[in-house]
């Protein structure tokens, strides 16, 4: 069975030494924690997430769900885990106080969610799509509504799902067809069907609340026209009991790659019992609220299952022994040498540390802009901070899981003939990161918003923010001759972006189709050179830190030594990105259907 050694040092590095968390007390709530506080907490998710999740991670693959009696069944063991994630409170750390969450920060949070996803990603799916409903409804439910669900939902005692998808309507929402019929007291009849929804039914939890997208009767045509409502698998009653059963059930299951353990369903909803969140006809706006969210996860997942994978790969190759390095025998008193000595093998494991490295530190900078989006006293400051995680939302979903995907196929590779066999556990990492690059909102769709919304739709008002920075930074640390890999590497990669950022936006005013053909090999360039800024500040830090005498002067030299491979692999790749963008996007638009 694969194991699992959560990352604690290198969320220490990030927190307190990279963000400096401890030292924001501009942000509301950030001065209720200290480090010690934050490494039990963490300490605390690692041991439950490998003594607990872990070892389920396989049975779940194996046995997957199944219905009985109209009922979804999870894997064995997994309604145990449940009751003890629950009775451990793991569910309410970076909740809303006032329903009794912890009121931790994302960026805390964010590192809670990896490990989850790390050691059991089907199982971490169930409180993950839970926190994107209480999300949705902590922003855009009425006050009754609020109450009615968010204690329950924050505890983790019911859980919560997204109802998007039809089988005729996928990306394109405009031609959703579930359809809500006003009740009185304010309730609608919910009539329709959704598939691919993810936790849709299972034996975990007594309630689910399904946040459904739905058409009211007088709703205009296209997105315009589209209302969230809270339709509960039970209906509560005015003491917060529960009450009969509503009527919406899960068809079938879905037959899946990966991701046995989840239970992806096909829902039925015949008028069922439902209740508006928010506005009518702004269903959309409210359910971005919970995708922005879950986003925000599912580019975690793409770190998280890299990152269980590459553990997995590194010991295998420090213990797997075949051939002798070219320089001639590393260990004479074995047959042969550990196959970590060999340039590929190297590659490949160098490759997915310092993605995973400079990873970690992005989705740790983008929880803290959405902390501070919520935090920040300072308007300004605050509207800032969302608009860059707005921006960055894309890469950390995009970049991340296609990035993730490839790690997990390379560690795939590390362990050759046996990563192909389940029992060594690589394989599945494989099938069930897969999905990540499809569900909420293809990778296509990521980088076409990254291009089509987030860099033209403001005039490049918020990238220019970010470049801004990044400038800056390489101004602070120029004339610094130990900074010069790492800034010469920056300077490269900002480089490239910004050239084919110029060439999208004056070529796209006279052929939009442009932006469609550009946008994928875009979203790249802009992932490498986010993570070429994450890993210079990364650098900065660490030799700071080597200022002083240390027992950690290792980790330090360490991180630096990663940073330059960053730079001298994965930033090379900037210019190619680039000039495949110049010299191919015309010739793509150019194709009809009749040339294939």
């Amino acid at each position: 069975m694969p194991t699992y050694q959560a990352p604690i040092r290198d969320f220490q590095f990030i927190l307190s030494e990279l963000l400096n968390i401890y030292q924001q007390q501009d942000l509301s709530g950030f001065d209720e924690f200290d480090p010690e506080l934050v490494d039990a907490i963490l300490q605390g998710v690692a041991d439950f997430t490998t003594d607990i999740m872990l070892p389920l991670n396989t049975i779940g693959d194996t046995q997957g769900c199944k219905i009985v009696d109209n009922k979804v069944i999870t894997p064995e063991g997994f309604k145990q885990a449940y009751a003890q994630y629950v009775d451990n409170g793991w569910a309410t750390l970076t909740c809303d106080p006032q329903y009794g969450g912890q009121g931790l920060p994302e960026v805390i949070g964010t590192f809670a969610t990896e490990m989850k996803a790390a050691t059991n990603m089907a199982f971490a799916m169930y409180p993950g799509l839970t926190h994107g409903a209480y999300s949705a409804i902590h922003a855009h439910g009425s006050d009754a509504l609020k109450q009615k669900y968010l204690e329950k939902l924050v505890s983790g005692e019911w859980t919560g799902t997204m109802n998007l998808t039809e089988s005729h309507a996928g990306t394109d929402l405009a031609l959703l067809r579930t359809k809500a019929q006003p009740l009185d007291n304010d309730t609608f009849a919910i009539s329709g069907e959704k598939i691919f929804i993810s936790s849709g039914d299972h034996d975990l939890a007594d309630n689910i609340v399904h946040l459904v997208l739905a058409r009211l009767p007088d709703a205009p045509a296209g997105v315009k026209g589209i209302s969230l409502f809270a339709v509960p698998k039970f209906l509560v009653n005015n003491d917060g009991s529960l009450g009969e059963a509503n009527t919406l059930q899960a068809t079938s299951l879905e037959h899946k790659m990966g991701i046995h353990g989840n239970s992806t369903c096909v829902m039925l909803f015949d008028n069922a019992v439902g209740e508006l969140i928010g506005e009518p006809h702004q269903g959309l706006r409210a359910m971005f609220t919970m995708m922005n969210q879950a986003r925000l996860g599912v580019g975690i997942q793409g770190l998280a299952v890299s990152e269980i994978a590459y553990q997995n790969a590194l010991e295998y190759a420090k213990e797997r022994i075949q051939g002798r390095a070219l320089s001639g025998a590393k260990e004479p008193d074995k047959a042969a040498d550990s196959i970590w000595v060999h340039g590929d093998i190297r590659r490949m494991l160098l490759s997915q540390k310092s993605f995973n490295e400079g990873t970690r530190a992005l989705m740790a900078q983008q929880a803290l802009w959405l902390d501070q989006a919520e935090r920040e006293s300072d308007p300004t400051k605050a509207k800032q901070a969302k608009a860059l995680a707005a921006l960055f939302t894309p890469i950390v979903k995009g970049f991340v899981t296609d990035q993730g995907f490839k790690a997990c196929v390379d560690a795939q590779q590390v362990l050759g003939g046996h990563g192909y066999i389940n029992e060594w556990g690589m394989e599945q990492y494989v099938r069930d990161i897969r999905i990540s690059m499809i569900y909420e909102g293809t990778n296509g769709v990521q980088a076409l918003d990254l291009v089509g919304r987030k860099l033209l739709g403001d005039k490049g008002e918020t990238l220019t923010a970010w470049s801004d920075m990044v400038k800056g930074f390489i101004a602070q640390h120029h004339n610094n001759s130990q900074m010069t890999p790492y800034i010469n590497g920056l300077m490269e990669a900002a480089g490239d972006l910004e050239r084919a950022t110029q060439f999208i936006a004056k070529n796209a005013a006279t052929n939009p189709d442009i932006i469609g053909a550009a946008s994928f090999a875009y979203m790249q360039l802009f992932g490498i050179s986010a993570l070429a800024w994450m890993w210079a500040r990364m650098a900065a830090t660490s030799l700071a830190a080597l200022e002083q005498p240390s027992e950690e002067a290792d980790f330090y030299q360490t991180k630096l030594k990663t940073a330059q491979f960053y730079m001298s692999y994965w930033v090379t790749q900037t210019r190619s990105l680039r000039k495949q963008i110049e010299a191919s996007s015309e010739h793509i638009i150019s194709f009809d259907s009749n040339d294939f």
